[in-house]
């Protein structure tokens, strides 16, 4: 089935990343794990590479590549034993650039996507607040015009790379009367005056940076604004489908990951004179997973290919990612099973990926709030419609 969506050069490109990451970053993941901070040096190579410009135009610097290639990345990325340090380069290529692509102007664009894809300055994705989660709308983070600038009041949290970023994207009411349809979206750089962030103790994602950020009457100028003021509602809610469709990725290949090495581990632990791969009630516990896994890719791979044609596809990316976390927890969960008391084990890989795994019906979106944006799509026959 993957034939259908990857070419050779997308397999060479896989094989390139692998190589990469099992000689730069694999042999300091345990390290980042437990200092739960992700030295600079590997963005720079990441941009010396090119796996920060994947998707983003060649002016600046990226490849202009079709999503099939961020799929690789995705998946390799989910095969290294650290879904934190995946999490940092995944939320910074396309949480935070995705806008400066989207709406930043030619100046945001030469002076923050350019350096953002060359891996110099570290992006991070700020919509989230204390008392908002997963209702956008109702954030009370505000942005009021001062003469040339704008001052912002608020805070946000659960914020990926919160503490290492060059700089935030942030969400913002600047018409609070006005509800979901007086939000902005601004850029502002992370050295400014008023700004403190708290790095937050999580489950898991040890090695990524989750900050919790307080703004104080931060001013920022009236350029830094971008795109018009009060769509940005509309521009978060059209660049969702793409988050989505990432958390769905990172959980099929997370889960198939785990998958393999239960299966391999299997073929080696004797238990009454036999290797357990032979049991059959184990046997069936993993086809059962297999199935599931593999339904969830190939649904995963068809709505990737519909979103690179252009098409919007809020719908499927909600189920995927509704279903491929679902899916990516209830398989880690029976994979640590298998491997008994060493599946518990920190040295063992099953440990971390059931916590990393956790994340995924929360993050993006909880998986009640998906539930309830498909029932108003299927059962209310709600329609929605792409920002214009």
């Amino acid at each position: 089935m993957s034939s259908l969506y990857f070419t050779e050069e997308h397999e060479l490109f896989r094989k390139s990343l692998r190589d990469f990451l099992h000689k730069e970053v694999v042999p300091h993941i345990e390290k980042w794990e437990k200092t739960g901070t992700i030295e600079r040096f590997i963005w720079k190579k990441f941009g010396e590479m090119g796996f920060f410009g994947i998707r983003y135009p060649e002016a600046y610097g990226g490849m202009n590549l079709d999503l099939f290639y961020t799929v690789v990345f995705l998946e390799e990325l989910q095969k290294i034993k650290s879904a934190g340090f995946a999490a940092a380069m995944w939320a910074h290529s396309y949480l935070a650039m995705t806008h400066l692509n989207a709406e930043g102007d030619e100046r945001i664009k030469q002076e923050y996507l350019a350096p953002s894809i060359a891996g110099e300055k570290i992006g991070a994705l700020c919509i989230t607040e204390p008392f908002g989660g997963s209702d956008v709308a109702g954030m009370r983070t505000n942005a009021v015009k001062n003469g040339d600038n704008y001052v912002i009041n608020g805070s946000k949290t659960f914020i990926t790379n919160g503490v290492y970023a060059d700089y935030y994207v942030v969400a913002a009411k600047t018409a609070p009367e006005l509800g979901n349809k007086g939000i902005s979206i601004f850029l502002v750089d992370t050295n400014t005056p008023g700004i403190s962030a708290t790095k937050l103790d999580k489950l898991g994602w040890r090695a990524s940076d989750t900050a919790e950020i307080s703004f104080d009457n931060v001013e920022i100028p009236l350029e830094n604004l971008m795109g018009e003021e009060g769509k940005g509602f509309h521009y978060i809610m059209q660049h969702f489908a793409l988050e989505r469709l990432i958390m769905a990725i990172n959980a099929h290949a997370r889960a198939e990951y785990a998958l393999d090495y239960t299966i391999e581990y299997m073929s080696q632990r004797e238990a009454f004179g036999t290797t357990i791969n032979k049991f059959q009630a184990l046997r069936h516990t993993m086809v059962e997973h297999a199935t599931e896994i593999e339904h969830c890719k190939i649904f995963n791979y068809a709505a990737v290919a519909r979103l690179d044609k252009g098409e919007y596809v809020v719908k499927e990316a909600t189920m995927a990612k509704l279903k491929s976390t679902k899916v990516a927890d209830q398989a880690i969960y029976d994979c640590l099973q298998m491997l008994g008391g060493y599946g518990y084990m920190e040295e063992y890989p099953l440990a971390r990926l059931l916590r990393d795994s956790r994340l995924g019906p929360i993050g993006g979106g909880t998986s009640e709030i998906l539930k309830e944006i498909l029932s108003k799509m299927i059962i209310d026959n709600k329609d929605y419609k792409p920002a214009v």
